[in-house]
């Protein structure tokens, strides 16, 4: 398909990173204290990309072979209009080169991402961003032509060429965002902008994951390197000194380069700031939501809703209050076990039995081919040095099948984000199956559902085979946590996002110390400190500075919306008709034909209402409600 984002850089990093859960939003624990070098794991754990290209030559081969290629595009300049089939023989060329770029670039970032310190593949990432910067600006012409063609003639094509039914969705979407395409010189420009728009967020991914020097701590008696992982690890204890200490340790080192953060944040702001004012939108948040054509209500009802039910939020915190038997509730106290004794510990072959399992709603087909991803080593499962942080699902290598990276360390939460993972890994396999490539991306805003059914469907199966009040505490206070890090702290970065590009638009100049100031006042507002709830320390100004998902642009509101679309889907898929599974599965082979939005009512569920939100607050106050009946019998 032609790039739908002004750049085919931006579009192809976008079929990679629109997948990503990251450490940083969610409270999966992702390593242990001491890390094995990549060398010392077992081959079956380490996902196979010999499946896209055999060896670093080949991919180097094909990059060549690329770079011939793509100068056969500039063969239609001028040309495109003139009849249906040379326009569908463009086209045609077009998509294929970009899902064989695309492949090129699944292969070099999940390469650097296995070991983050390896300069070679960081190279080829770079190498890449200018082939796809080259033929952005080889192909500037292609857009502003097409946007030449009228309603009337486009219809009289699609009926002359039968085959061009495949672009119909792409061609009229296009022809909506008209106002907001450039002549050809200024779509070149836009192209070559790209080589300097992804910088901000490229210094950053550099410095927080190879470069920041994070801080030494004694914790338990043990000298600790607290990086990501290990905070993630040492800020679940539950030892709360170690908590405490943790969260001072962390951020405190992350304050010392507020300036540094702040400036990288402010740079990627005014990068989209710039894309905007280019494109003739009104905001940041409009040029964000209108590549799928999502109303901007949607995101500001998502605000206004969250805000308008923290007594719900508060709830959860008084209830992880009286669970944790603390006289005040710290904001280091949220990612401790609710339920100290139970010990939720899984081995990869455990988890895998469990998921399996918990999928039988959807069918054997789905369950075979979840299978494919265990044994065929389409998932890289433990950390080790130099390893990219967190968890993602990669979909962009259509020919082959999707990978997983993960960071897997035998707890409930990492089964957990496995099985979300694998929700992402199934709609991108779906859909790559089902849809030409033209057709096979899939909008961000839908992207979370599969894999927050997925998580649902985990917990609906375990809470069936377990009876123990306190093991059912911790299954439920671990959905009650993935409200809390889905839809409560998602809509709260998403106020924040929305609070700094707002300003920066209006022309002010932020600093570092700005963002500390108003992710402060954000956090003490949703967390109830000033009516003692839970205290927000002052160090948690900080933690704004190590959320990627800020360099995404507007990206983290929709966790929250799957999340409410994909509670409400769950019962349809639990306790509904074979209709409305299958309504379901065609939901995750149906890719970019329609948009995200109308996919979402074809699913069942309706985002233009207050529904998905009302069921999801419904089902929060009802498993806080079964899990106080069990505190109250155990005279808690």
């Amino acid at each position: 398909m032609f790039c739908k984002l002004g750049t085919l850089f931006t579009y192809i990093m976008r079929k990679k990173t629109q997948l990503i859960t990251t450490v940083m939003l969610f409270s999966t624990t992702i390593a242990v204290s001491q890390m094995k070098v990549r060398e010392e794991l077992p081959e079956k754990y380490k996902w196979d990309l010999s499946h896209l290209y055999a060896t670093d030559d080949v991919w180097k081969t094909e990059k060549e072979r690329l770079q011939q290629k793509m100068k056969e595009a500039a063969s239609y300049k001028g040309k495109l209009t003139q009849s249906a089939n040379v326009l569908l023989q463009a086209l045609e060329l077009n998509s294929s080169l970009i899902k064989d770029m695309a492949r090129l670039s699944s292969y070099a970032s999940m390469k650097a991402d296995q070991d983050t310190r390896v300069t070679k593949y960081a190279g080829m990432n770079q190498e890449l961003q200018q082939l796809f910067s080259e033929y952005g600006a080889l192909t500037s012409y292609l857009e502003p032509e097409l946007l030449t063609l009228k309603e009337n003639q486009l219809s009289a094509f699609l009926a002359k060429e039968k085959a061009l039914v495949t672009y119909k969705f792409y061609l009229t979407d296009l022809l909506r965002k008209r106002a907001h395409r450039g002549s050809e010189e200024v779509e070149k420009v836009l192209a070559y902008s790209s080589l300097m728009s992804g910088n901000a967020a490229n210094i950053y991914s550099t410095f927080i994951n190879a470069e920041f020097p994070y801080p030494e701590v004694d914790l338990n008696g043990e000298r600790v390197k607290l990086n990501a992982a290990n905070f993630a690890l040492y800020r679940a204890s539950e030892d709360r000194g170690v908590r405490s200490k943790a969260f001072a340790t962390y951020f405190g080192k992350l304050n010392e380069f507020q300036r540094t953060f702040g400036a990288q944040l402010y740079g990627n702001i005014n990068a989209a700031l710039f894309a905007t004012k280019a494109r003739n939108y009104d905001s940041t948040l409009k040029m964000a939501l209108d590549g799928g054509n999502i109303p901007t209500d949607v995101f500001h009802n998502l605000i206004k809703n969250v805000n308008g039910n923290l007594k719900t939020f508060h709830r959860y915190l008084n209830l992880r209050k009286r669970m944790m038997g603390v006289d005040t509730l710290h904001y280091y106290d949220l990612y401790a076990p609710l339920v100290a004794k139970v010990d939720l510990s899984y081995t990869v072959e455990e988890a895998e039995e469990n998921i399996l399992k918990s999928l039988k709603p959807l069918g054997t087909d789905y369950i075979e081919v979840s299978k494919k991803a265990f044994e065929e080593r389409w998932i890289d499962m433990y950390p080790n040095e130099g390893k990219r942080s967190g968890a993602y699902s990669n979909g962009s290598g259509y020919d082959v099948h999707p990978y997983i990276l993960m960071n897997y360390n035998g707890k409930y939460n990492d089964m957990s984000t496995l099985t979300h993972e694998l929700g992402h890994t199934m709609h991108s396999y779906l859909t790559n199956k089902k849809q030409h490539y033209a057709n096979s991306d899939y909008s961000i805003f839908v992207a979370e559902v599969a894999s927050t059914l997925n998580e649902e469907l985990l917990n609906d199966y375990m809470l069936k085979q377990i009876k123990d009040d306190e093991t059912r505490l911790a299954i439920l206070g671990n959905y009650l946590e993935g409200a809390k890090g889905t839809l409560f702290r998602q809509t709260q970065f998403a106020e924040f996002e929305y609070m700094i590009h707002d300003k920066v638009a209006k022309g002010e100049a932020l600093t570092g110390e700005d963002f500390d100031t108003m992710y402060l006042a954000l956090t003490k507002k949703y967390y109830g400190h000033d009516q003692n709830i839970c205290v927000v320390d002052d160090n948690v100004k900080s933690e704004w500075s190590y959320i990627p998902h800020f360099y995404y642009n507007f990206y983290v509101y929709q966790y929250a919306t799957s999340f409410t679309a994909s509670t409400a889907l769950s019962e349809k898929v639990l306790r509904g008709t074979d209709a409305d599974r299958q309504k379901y599965l065609n939901f995750l082979a149906s890719g970019s034909t329609k948009y995200p939005v109308d996919l979402l009512v074809d699913a069942g569920v309706d985002m233009n209402t207050s529904e998905p939100f009302d069921l999801t607050i419904a089902k929060i106050n009802k498993v806080m409600a079964e899990m106080e009946s069990i505190l109250s019998r155990q005279g808690k």
